[in-house]
């Protein structure tokens, strides 16, 4: 198990859509594990694969004490009024914009033994299982933010150190 390098904000493979995970081989369980290591370091509730450079339907979660994965993932529910919340990304560093998110979400997945697994929850990770579903559709939250908050988010990035 490896703690992976998180790709950041310019990098083509985090505007990719993910690719379905068909075999469950050594590589994806190599993949899984290291998604489980790399989410363990503190202040992480989820990292995509493709936040580590893989192109796979795959993401691991971290809340609330509660440590696990979903291979080919799909959000299956949202409910509840969407509401705005603090969100930030590890792929754009040290910023955070209120993104508006379902307080509830259900997702549903696999396991590296091929069994359907359900995901669900509320509040962060509600938030969690969203934006990393949302990264293996090519999508960064900067995406979902409301206009005028998306060209100060831009702006942000433009000044960070980082960028």
């Amino acid at each position: 198990m490896t703690v992976r390098e998180i790709r950041i904000f310019g990098d083509p493979v985090l505007k990719t859509v993910s690719d379905e995970i068909g075999v469950i081989d050594d590589r994806v369980r190599g993949l899984v594990d290291d998604l489980l290591e790399t989410v363990q370091v503190p202040g992480r509730a989820g990292v995509a694969a493709s936040q580590i450079g893989v192109n796979l339907r795959a993401f691991s979660y971290f809340v609330d004490d509660e440590l696990g994965y979903l291979l080919n993932p799909r959000i299956v529910e949202l409910s509840g009024e969407p509401e705005f919340m603090d969100e930030g990304c590890l792929s754009v560093p040290n910023l955070w914009f209120k993104t508006k998110r379902y307080p509830f979400a259900r997702a549903v997945g696999t396991d590296l033994d091929g069994n359907e697994v359900e995901v669900s929850g509320t509040g962060v990770l509600a938030q969690a299982l969203q934006h990393e579903t949302d990264h293996l559709d090519g999508l960064l939250y900067l995406d979902r933010l409301e206009k005028d908050t998306r060209r100060d988010a831009m702006r942000a990035v433009r000044e960070s150190d980082w960028f």
